[in-house]
């Protein structure tokens, strides 16, 4: 009997990596998220598998992927508020939310050469703090993702608009 194939939020990163650069290589996706090749590698497997990503063209399966981040992702990957620290600015409190969602205390992935002090969020990978500076289009997007795991419906449903517009996809 095969293993079950369980996909790791690392993954998630890589898909939007290849939303961004479709047919991306290994080594790019690698360089470009802060991960080892074989990492970008196992993940493009494992995305193939769940029917989100064509392996072969390295290519996401949009509409799939779409449902799977507004039904799915914060049961796979449910967020947990943790202390307040220093850190990278995410959710409701990431540039691109911050100001059509107003009000309640910053949200951050802890970092001490963050900008914004408020309640950390584990990010979905460790290098995730990186972003801003070296991926800002998969930055925007794990924030957007960040705020459908942890906001109420409103927040979710301003965050699934804005990754519909990014994914070029007509909203629901």
């Amino acid at each position: 009997m095969p293993a079950q194939i369980a996909l790791h939020p690392v993954d998630v990163a890589v898909a939007l990596r290849l939303q961004e650069m479709p047919g991306a290589t290994y080594l790019g996706i690698a360089s470009d998220l802060g991960i080892s090749s074989s990492t970008a590698f196992e993940a493009v497997a494992r995305l193939a598998a769940a029917g989100l990503v064509r392996e072969e063209e390295r290519q996401v399966n949009r509409h799939a992927l779409l449902e799977f981040l507004e039904h799915g992702a914060r049961y796979a990957f449910p967020g947990t508020l943790g202390t307040r620290a220093r850190g990278v600015p995410t959710a409701h409190a990431a540039p691109f939310l911050a100001n059509e969602i107003a009000g309640g205390d910053p949200v951050v992935w802890p970092d001490p050469n963050g900008s914004v002090v408020g309640a950390t969020l584990s990010p979905l990978f460790p290098k995730a703090t990186q972003l801003p500076s070296r991926c800002p289009g998969v930055y925007e997007m794990l924030t957007l993702i960040d705020a459908i795991r942890i906001g109420r419906a409103r927040e979710r449903a301003r965050a699934m608009g804005r990754l519909r517009q990014r994914f070029g996809a007509a909203a629901a």
